[in-house]
């Protein structure tokens, strides 16, 4: 019998568990809502918000305020300098290290022991579950888990206390048996230089038989290329003939699947979706003919929910889950076993069902175009740009927009900035593609578009290759969890690509 048909054992349970999400949804939040309470009462902040009164959600939303990072940075600095019970019982060791503010470089999230073990790692048991469940015949365990992680660092003088991606934060506690079926080994892993780091995966797992993997997909198809460089084959399958899936998360996957497609020709590879953030562990693809996520229920985290169109109001409506609508645009709020306390965590999403409660991320509340009230999300510009893509043969490796608020002819119109892995063959219809498409999707910005009165069509600048890599290394951000930031209505990041853009123009 193989490893893989012994290990699937252990998930048996777990997999019954994820059935009863079907029925049990809106109980199983309300307990974890009860439990969180109940341990929050005992700290400084649930003192101070009358926890240890708070009998009903109702209660909970009265008592607690909506908080963004700045409402708990002093708190989570005070954790970091070692103070105990002040968001959480007891003293915080970890952080996870997230893009900052507008007054900060970086944000540090609290990760507790409890987060830790319940939110994080209890959500990947889970992709495993849900992946074997839909996949018998795999042979997961028969061979070793490539996991792409980011690295950490001391945190200030404190002792056994760690600041860094959370990937790393992972990759430091992960379980000694799980040390058995991962590669590349634990101190190369944790390298913090991203492109030395990148050369010794791959020569460390070269000859290894690695059948999943695990990463951004951004920074792991970066590790495959280069695995490919040194194998001298042509296809990824040549190298680890038994690789059978990939767990990916943290970016959109649709505009590097043609790239991961093209390396892997195998038809039996598969795809599967996960959403973990620094700040918890939400979602997972469990069912591989449907895009949409399954929300995690019972790990330690209470959410609710803002309608995006009343997002920025004094005073929007907050709902709990059972309160959502499908079809719908919402802001998410988390509660969590981390201390963080009605967080506004920044993503959007829409569900897509609400039996089970299943979801797709469409983007983030701070990365959108709105500059002329065309309110241009990354679902929008993500459908765009495959539509534009399929139809030109086109494939793009990174990108970035923003609007052009007035030219020397008065004219206004957004401003997208593509890297492509391959070029299409018409950038002028390549443009007009994703434009339509845009309206079809999205008709405020069609409404926008009119006549062209208010915006103009968009305006596509093709970037050299290796653009975003070398901006994001010139800013420090190679590899880990760092993302390009896809829309904007500030010009602020696109003007810095664009001039590097120019300076290394041939």
């Amino acid at each position: 019998m193989s490893l893989t048909k012994i290990a699937a054992k252990v998930f048996l349970p777990r997999q019954r568990a994820l059935e009863r999400y079907q029925s049990e949804g809106v109980s199983m939040q309300h307990r974890v809502l009860r439990h969180l309470i109940s341990r929050g009462r005992h700290t400084e902040y649930g003192r101070n918000h009358l926890l240890g009164a708070t009998r009903s959600y109702e209660d909970f939303a009265t008592n607690v305020p909506v908080n963004t990072y700045e409402e708990l940075k002093k708190d989570i600095d005070r954790m970091r300098h070692g103070e105990a019970d002040v968001l959480w019982p007891g003293t915080v060791k970890w952080f996870a290290k997230s893009s900052g503010t507008t007054n900060d470089k970086s944000k540090f999230i609290p990760v507790s022991d409890e987060g830790l073990q319940h939110i994080h790692y209890g959500g990947s048991f889970d992709v495993v579950a849900a992946y074997l469940r839909n996949h018998p015949d795999s042979r997961l365990f028969d061979g070793k888990g490539l996991i792409l992680g980011g690295s950490h660092s001391p945190n200030y003088n404190i002792a056994n206390s760690l600041v860094g991606d959370l990937s790393a934060i992972l990759i430091e506690n992960i379980s000694p048996l799980a040390n058995f079926v991962r590669v590349p080994r634990k101190q190369t892993a944790l390298l913090s230089d991203f492109e030395i780091k990148r050369d010794r995966i791959a020569e460390e797992c070269l000859r290894k038989n690695v059948t999943n993997l695990s990463g951004v997909p951004s920074w792991m198809l970066s590790v495959l290329v280069r695995v490919m460089e040194l194998s001298g084959k042509q296809h990824l399958e040549e190298v680890w003939p038994n690789l059978e899936v990939f767990f990916h998360g943290g970016i959109a996957f649709t505009p590097y699947r043609p790239q991961y497609e093209k390396l892997i020709t195998s038809p039996d590879m598969r795809y599967m979706e996960t959403y973990n953030a620094s700040e918890g562990f939400f979602g997972i693809q469990d069912d591989p003919s449907d895009a949409s996520m399954l929300l995690m229920l019972d790990h330690d985290v209470f959410y609710e929910f803002i309608p995006m169109d009343e997002f920025g109001n004094e005073k929007p409506t907050v709902v709990p889950l059972e309160g959502v609508e499908v079809g719908r645009n919402y802001a998410m709020l988390i509660t969590t076993s981390c201390g963080l306390w009605r967080y506004l965590i920044g993503d959007t999403v829409r569900f897509t069902s609400t039996n089970p409660y299943k979801f797709v991320i469409t983007g983030r509340t701070k990365y959108f175009i709105n500059a002329f009230g065309e309110e241009l999300i990354m679902d929008n510009a993500e459908q765009g740009l495959a539509y534009a893509c399929q139809m030109t043969g086109a494939e793009v490796s990174e990108y970035t927009a923003a609007p052009v608020f007035m030219d020397s002819n008065a004219k206004c119109r957004h401003q997208w900035l593509i890297e492509f892995s391959k070029e299409p063959d018409d950038l002028r219809r390549f443009a007009s593609l994703l434009d339509g498409k845009l309206q079809e999707v999205n008709s405020d910005y069609e409404a926008k578009r009119f006549h062209d009165i208010t915006l103009q069509q968009l305006e596509i600048v093709k970037a050299r290759k290796d653009l975003f890599h070398d901006w994001l290394k010139f800013k420090g951000k190679l590899g880990g969890q760092h993302k390009v930031p896809r829309l904007s209505n500030s010009r602020k990041n696109i003007d810095e690509l664009l001039a590097l853009n120019e300076s290394k123009e041939v």
